[in-house]
C-alpha cells in the first residue's frame, strides 16, 4: 500500500528550526547575560578593592603630611633655639670685646699718636685722631695689621696734614696766644677678629712673656 503524506511537512520543519533557533538564541543570550553579569561583578569588586587601596593610600599620605608638619615645626623650634643660643654666645663674646679693644689700643698705639674718636659698629672699629707725622700713622697701621691679636685688616680712609691750634691730647683751655702746630689728621677702619681666631689667655701670656726674650736676643 502506498502512503501519501498530505500534511505541510516543509512548514513544520521550518517551524521546528525556528523554535530551535529561538531556543538557542535565548540560551546564548542567557549565557551572555550571565557572563556580563559575572564580569560586572568582578569589575565592581576590583573597583571596590582599588577604592579601598586608594583610601588606605590617602590615609597614609595624610599621616605623612601630619608627620612632616610636626617635623617642620620641630625644625623651626630647633632653629629658633639655635638662633637664641648663638645670640647668647655672641652677647657673651661681645661683652669682652671693649676690654680687649682698649687693651689693644694701649699696646699698639705709637708715641705721638692721639685718638679723638673710637667707635665700634658690629665687627668694625672706626678710629680718628692726630699724629705728629705720617710715619706715625703708618706705624699704627702696621701694628694693627701685624701685631694685634683681636684686630686685623686695617683700612686707611684718610691721612692729611692740618694746622692744629691746640694740643689734641689736652683738655685744659690755654690762656694767651695759641701755638699753631702742623699735624696729620687720620681716619681708619679695622675689623675685629672672629672669636674662633682670637688667642686664649694662656697663648697671649706666652706670647707676651716671649716678646721680651726675643727683644733681648735681638739686642745681643
Amino acid at each position: 500500500m502506498i502512503r501519501i503524506n498530505l500534511l505541510p511537512h516543509r512548514e513544520m520543519r521550518r517551524e521546528k528550526r525556528k523554535r530551535e533557533f529561538t531556543l538557542s538564541a535565548a540560551l546564548a543570550g542567557a549565557v551572555g547575560a550571565g557572563i556580563v553579569f559575572a564580569g560586572g561583578m568582578v569589575i565592581d569588586q576590583m573597583i571596590e578593592n582599588q577604592n579601598q587601596r586608594n583610601a588606605m593610600i590617602k590615609d597614609a599620605n595624610k599621616k605623612l603630611d601630619d608627620e612632616i608638619a610636626e617635623i617642620k615645626d620641630l625644625k623651626e623650634q630647633i632653629d629658633s633655639l639655635k638662633a637664641r643660643q648663638k645670640a647668647v654666645e655672641d652677647l657673651q663674646s661681645d661683652r669682652t670685646i671693649p676690654v680687649h679693644l682698649f687693651d689693644e689700643m694701649v699696646r699698639l698705639m705709637p708715641e705721638g699718636v692721639f685718638l679723638q674718636r673710637l667707635v665700634q659698629q658690629g665687627m668694625t672699629v672706626t678710629m680718628a685722631g692726630y699724629a705728629q707725622s705720617n710715619e706715625r700713622v703708618a706705624e699704627l697701621y702696621q701694628n694693627l695689621a701685624d701685631r694685634s691679636d683681636w684686630l686685623h685688616k686695617p683700612q686707611l680712609i684718610e691721612s692729611k696734614e692740618v694746622a692744629l691750634k691746640e694740643d689734641p691730647n689736652s683738655q685744659a683751655k690755654r690762656t694767651g696766644p695759641q701755638e699753631v702746630r702742623r699735624v696729620y689728621e687720620f681716619n681708619l677702619n679695622v675689623a675685629i677678629r672672629n672669636g674662633a681666631n682670637q688667642p686664649t689667655d694662656l697663648q697671649r701670656q706666652a706670647s707676651g712673656s716671649s716678646a721680651p726674650l726675643a727683644a733681648a736676643g735681638a739686642a745681643r
